[in-house]
């Protein structure tokens, strides 16, 4: 066995207090010689963590046949002074081959056992629509961020690669294993701002400002955001078009002016007035010629009102606007209030999380990134 222990640094880096204090993470990938522990082994098992003001990075690496429960033992030892472990479809493989091989070994498990995964893959897959990545693989999210690598082989070809080295024991293929190994350690927390996309939406907002142009007939709102995304995104939403830059969330929405339809609830205590095409409360209505009223029904149970409305995702707290009783979309009238904006925003954003960052169905799982890519 050998033990490789190195500092390093990283440009920036995710506020991890929501999942837990940045010293009690460790970040985990290992390198194993197939897919199944049961005609596989594990050769390399890298972990990244923070302390004293530092990147570390510390790597278990079998540099014989028979190392592997050796790795084990002193990974598992390792990892008790940590809360979270952090990986990227480590839930599916690397936590599981994990434990398949120490219970060959009749090892204990309890460090891996007590505590708790956050997998990154699963956490960043409702991103990849706002994002418009092709994939999640880990090279994309990479790419998507700027993020340089050495290593540019794949961890299928590493295994031939570790079958040379036990067989000459060359000292450049032992390198490029740690370099392979070392670069998704390192890519690990510096896509964790991937996290941000989500968290935004989530986070404290602010009205930093809002125009209405009368040329376009098109509303601008901008919100100031406690969390800051780390690459600028649009997108042409249904309702809006969304841009996230930094801190802020910038909303553009077209505007309908002209003529709406309110209507009322109780149609059965209204009558329709033909003549005027509205309709009123019968405590009004009787005094109106019965020649010239008759009883309401829902889609004639209205008022009519001109002027400028804005589109709404779905009921809430306002007054709600139709062309017709059976037209789906909703408007409400504009008014040019702070807080009536701050709240049209908080309504329209609702819809712009579901439809840009959708939270993927049990039964409509995007399938875990190839293994070995």
């Amino acid at each position: 066995m050998v033990v490789i222990s190195k500092t390093f640094s990283i440009p920036q880096f995710y506020d991890s207090h929501a999942i837990a204090p940045l010293k009690d993470l460790v970040f985990l990938d290992i390198e194993t010689t197939g897919l199944t522990p049961a005609t596989s082994s594990i050769y390399l098992i890298g972990a990244v963590y923070h302390q004293q003001m530092e990147w570390h990075i510390r790597q278990w690496f079998s540099d014989s046949l028979n190392s592997e429960q050796e790795i084990l033992e002193d990974f598992f030892s390792f990892i008790k002074n940590y809360q979270v472990v952090v990986s990227f479809n480590g839930e599916t493989f690397d936590i599981p081959f994990l434990k398949k091989c120490a219970a060959a070994y009749g090892l204990n498990t309890d460090a891996l056992d007590n505590i708790r995964s956050f997998d990154l893959y699963r956490h960043l897959r409702p991103v990849k629509t706002l994002l418009q990545l092709e994939n999640l693989k880990l090279a994309t999210l990479e790419s998507y961020l700027n993020i340089s690598r050495l290593d540019q082989a794949t961890g299928k070809e590493m295994i031939a690669v570790y079958h040379d080295y036990l067989e000459t024991g060359d000292k450049r293929l032992y390198q490029v294993l740690l370099l392979h190994n070392e670069d998704d350690l390192k890519a690990l927390p510096q896509i964790m701002p991937l996290l941000s996309y989500l968290d935004i939406f989530r986070s404290e907002w602010t009205l930093a400002g809002y125009s209405l142009s009368t040329a376009s007939s098109s509303l601008t709102i901008v919100v100031d955001c406690s969390v800051k995304v780390p690459v600028a995104v649009t997108r042409e939403l249904p309702l809006c078009r969304l841009s996230i830059r930094a801190n802020q969330i910038i909303i553009e929405i077209r505007a309908f002016v002209g003529e709406l339809k309110y209507f009322f609830d109780n149609y059965k205590d209204y009558y329709y007035l033909p003549d005027e095409d509205r309709a009123v409360h019968k405590k009004v209505g009787q005094y109106v010629d019965p020649e010239h009223r008759v009883q309401a029904s829902a889609s004639t149970c209205y008022t009519k009102k001109s002027s400028t409305f804005l589109p709404l995702s779905h009921e809430d707290m306002f007054d709600l606007y139709k062309e017709e009783y059976s037209s789906k979309q909703l408007f409400t009238e504009y008014i040019a209030d702070p807080d009536f904006i701050l709240a049209y925003a908080h309504n329209v954003l609702e819809d712009a999380l579901r439809c840009a960052v959708p939270v993927p169905s049990e039964e409509a799982q995007e399938a875990p990134p190839e293994l070995f890519s």
